[in-house]
């Protein structure tokens, strides 16, 4: 990739966002991280990350392995509750209310808040169950017919009944990779999320799975406040309208995916971009 007058050129990086960056900044903003720190033990992991994550839009965590993205998405749905020593300060917000709030049901939030991993998790069970799952503990169907119509229509946006309709008390674990991953998008997408974090969710897929997946993302962004680790910058670039750069447990720059990639302001980005650090 060449620098030309200060700016990085967009040959190397497919940025044909379906979305203006303008439109992207009139969203309501449906996520804020104001100061967020964790510390896993004595050390220290995000140092005051401070974002604003709109509605409705795709925004792309990118940055060298461990330097905190994934850390930081934890933190979205208090996934980081569950690990021995972690400590989180600042505050997060989703809708104007606090997630860390003493008396929030963290269960509730995590049905507000899916999550989709970086390897497909699939239950031990079958197709359907599998989705059916998180709707029969939070009591969201009232019947079997109400639990149906969930499972197929889960299935339906995660671009998955067509493929599993005449299988679906076959194991989840028998499809494959692809389909795995969007059974497990199904299986977030049945409690009814606002907010879908994604943990380099494409990392375990081959290349035909993957475009299978972000065509999916790019369809769910339209209910969906999505927010997604990736490893790849091209990916980035190709599924969301803003971005944000970490480094080293710091959030160096964010903004509209294509200034980031084309005309970042940091020169700490601007190496990542070009490939001197990573």
């Amino acid at each position: 990739m060449d620098m030309l007058a200060g700016k990085v050129k967009k040959t190397s990086l497919n940025l044909d966002s379906a979305m203006n960056p303008t439109d992207v900044l009139e969203r309501p903003i449906r996520l804020t991280a104001r100061d967020v720190t964790v510390h896993y033990g004595a050390k220290q992991a995000l140092h005051g990350i401070s974002i604003d994550i709109p509605d409705r839009a795709v925004t792309a965590f990118i940055g060298p392995s461990g330097c905190g993205k994934s850390t930081f998405l934890r933190c979205i749905n208090r996934m980081n509750d569950t690990i021995e020593g972690a400590k989180v300060g600042g505050t997060i917000k989703l809708d104007g209310e606090d997630i860390y709030a003493p008396a929030l049901d963290v269960v509730e939030l995590r049905a507000r808040i899916g999550m989709v991993f970086q390897k497909p998790n699939p239950f031990p069970k079958s197709i359907y169950d599998n989705v059916a799952y998180g709707p029969r503990i939070h009591g969201l169907a009232k019947s079997k017919s109400d639990l149906d119509e969930i499972v197929v229509s889960s299935l339906r946006k995660a671009g998955l009944f067509e493929e599993v309709k005449d299988r679906l008390q076959e194991p989840g674990t028998g499809l494959s990779g692809g389909q795995q991953q969007r059974l497990c998008i199904a299986r977030a997408i049945a409690v009814g999320p606002e907010v879908i974090l994604m943990d380099e969710p494409c990392s375990a897929l081959d290349p035909i799975a993957t475009a299978v997946i972000e065509e999916l993302i790019d369809e769910l962004r339209e209910n969906y406040t999505i927010v997604i680790v990736t490893h790849s910058m091209q990916q980035a670039a190709r599924v969301s309208q803003r971005t944000a750069f970490f480094h080293l447990g710091n959030l160096i720059e964010q903004g509209p995916t294509e200034d980031i990639f084309t005309n970042p302001v940091n020169k700490q980005t601007q190496d990542y971009i070009m490939g001197r650090i990573g």
